[in-house]
């Protein structure tokens, strides 16, 4: 009996803090507090010492979105990835206002705060093979995408800043020439990654102060057809870090797996690796000298808790984290 009560009453206080947290709607179709998702963001108070949620009905959102730096702590929930889509078609070179776009600012969403959670939506740059064109830029610190697609071609998904944090988790990224890529530290786990184009899927560019780049775990990575030219990566710094553990390569993956930019230097520094990764693409007998294949035990430092924990004595990240922004 005492059992039961204490169940219930935990149920009742869940209930309460779930019923207190702020909940903002956006409907395309007028039946939430806002009609675009930019009104919802901008009416969000800054700062805030608790967590809000915003819940973004089906449908079509056509419209740039940025979630500034002061909006952190919330969570953005889509119905489902298909059904929930944030599109927009901007790409370097594109001239808006009188002013030529870059890549820095030709993304579809923007991502500026921490502590940011991303559930079940579609975020989509669908300006074509243009050149340059993001779907999702990330800047704050501690963020996780749990079930969302990132759509485009020619740099899909940049993770721009160097003291950022990024969880992607069983996600869909596909796109055509270095379509992941910037200097953040970002676990991708359990996720498909799909090469439209023969290219590179990678360009990072990790600083010499990060011990983590990206980290490719459990991935799938498929190839249109027809495409048979793939690399995992190329540094767009010579310190770039990337690593694949137990993935799996369709046969579009080339023997070699990583380029060096058409710079040679470079190879002295990257740090390109994989461990016991799986498919046709993963054969390692053709693999460039420079990119290594970890053992069990330098495999072993590829845990969340290592790639996102703070390291001592430094001032890059405030504290520890779990991988999990929610």
């Amino acid at each position: 009996m005492m059992k039961s009560a204490v169940i219930i009453t935990i149920l009742l206080l869940s209930s309460f803090v779930a019923s207190a947290e702020k909940v903002y709607t956006v409907d395309c179709n007028g039946g939430g507090d806002f009609r675009t998702i930019q009104a919802c963001f901008d009416a969000l108070p800054s700062k805030p010492a608790e967590w809000r949620t915003v819940r973004i009905m089906p449908g079509v959102y056509r419209e740039k979105v940025t979630l500034d730096v002061y909006k952190d702590k919330v969570r953005i929930l889509g119905d489902e990835m298909a059904e929930t889509r944030i599109v927009w078609g901007d790409y370097a070179g594109k001239v808006v206002d009188g002013r030529e776009l870059t890549t820095y600012d030709s993304y579809t969403m923007s991502v500026q705060a921490d502590d940011v959670y991303l559930d079940c939506l579609t975020v989509e740059n669908d300006a074509g093979r243009v050149g340059q064109a993001v779907a999702l830029e990330t800047r704050g610190d501690r963020i996780h995408l749990y079930h969302c697609a990132l759509i485009g071609d020619q740099d899909t998904f940049f993770a721009r800043s160097y003291v950022s944090r990024v969880h992607v988790e069983n996600c869909y990224i596909e796109g055509t020439t270095d379509f992941i890529f910037g200097p953040s530290i970002v676990l991708f786990e359990c996720s498909t990654i799909h090469c439209k184009a023969d290219s590179f899927i990678t360009a990072a560019s990790t600083t010499e102060r990060n011990e983590y780049g990206f980290v490719f775990s459990c991935c799938r990575v498929t190839a249109a057809e027809g495409v048979t030219r793939v690399y995992l990566g190329r540094p767009w710094k010579s310190t770039a870090r990337t690593v694949w553990l137990e993935c799996e390569f369709s046969a579009a993956i080339r023997p070699e797996g990583w380029r060096d930019w058409h710079d040679a230097a470079r190879k002295g520094d990257v740090y390109y690796a994989e461990w016991r990764c799986e498919g046709p693409g993963a054969d390692r007998s053709g693999r460039v000298a420079w990119s290594r294949e970890l053992t069990d035990a330098e495999a072993d430092v590829y845990d969340n808790r290592c790639i996102f924990a703070k390291k001592t004595g430094s001032e890059q990240f405030r504290d520890d984290w779990d991988g999990v922004a929610e």
